[in-house]
């Protein structure tokens, strides 16, 4: 399904009625409904930007699901992802294995119903550096796998780049974390700021933003597999570097 981009007043809309759909649907057993991302901080974001929602049930059994299925119709028809559910014991408990979604989560974050999921959930530094270092691998690996089939097409390597590009900036605000420094919001803020920490080449980063921004100018197949090389060496210096941190 083709995602709407939404207006702030359809936004605004679509949130009310969602937070209504579930708070109806759920009853007392809805504890919060949280917009987390770069749209709950207040700023532009592009039209790759998802509209993420948190609910947090005090119970999540089979028949909830279903009553959830039923409330999230109409955001789903939209072309938003589905929220993601967590129990209230499940948000506490599980820190110690999500630390970059939540960190994500905490960072920017809009309650629409109920308390704040976040007030007493501790995330640790080392778990932090685990997942970071773990899941920047898993991709780059993933990346280099996707490479050898892609690598003929200039689109679907554009497109490759593209739509990793999220991945990454999100690893990459974890890695701002671990070197105790602001983390932006925006991707491309939080991207630009590693590189400049780093003494990265934003070369390769500042390609795909282009062209995630519509702003591209054609390239041969040379040129997007030149983007691709450099783009993947930064990545790899990006992980040489948090495998350095000290591991608490």
């Amino acid at each position: 399904m083709q995602r709407e981009e939404m207006s702030e007043a359809t936004e605004s809309k679509a949130l009310q009625r969602l937070v209504t759909d579930l708070s109806a649907a759920h009853g007392e057993n809805l504890e919060s409904i949280t917009l987390y991302g770069s749209n709950a901080s207040g700023k532009q974001t592009d039209a790759h930007s998802d509209h993420n929602v948190l609910v947090v049930l005090r119970r999540i059994a089979f028949d909830d699901l279903r009553l959830s299925q039923k409330a999230t119709r109409t955001w789903r028809n939209a072309g938003q992802p589905p929220p993601v559910f967590f129990t209230v014991d499940e948000l506490k408990s599980a820190a110690d294995v999500f630390p970059i979604e939540f960190l994500q989560m905490e960072k920017a974050r809009n309650v629409l119903y109920g308390s704040d999921p976040f007030e007493f959930v501790e995330i640790s530094r080392a778990n932090l550096r685990h997942q970071t270092e773990y899941e920047l691998r898993t991709k780059f690996i993933q990346l280099r796998r996707l490479y050898v089939s892609e690598s003929l097409s200039v689109a679907n390597l554009s497109a490759l780049m593209i739509d990793s590009f999220a991945s990454f900036a999100a690893l990459f605000r974890a890695v701002l974390i671990l070197h105790d420094q602001e983390s932006p919001v925006l991707n491309a803020d939080a991207v630009r700021r590693t590189v400049s920490l780093l003494g990265l080449d934003g070369t390769p980063f500042e390609w795909i933003l282009e062209r995630r921004a519509g702003k591209a100018s054609p390239a041969t197949e040379s040129d997007v597999n030149n983007i691709f090389a450099a783009y993947i060496a930064q990545i790899a210096r990006v992980i040489d570097e948090v495998d350095r941190i000290e591991r608490l």
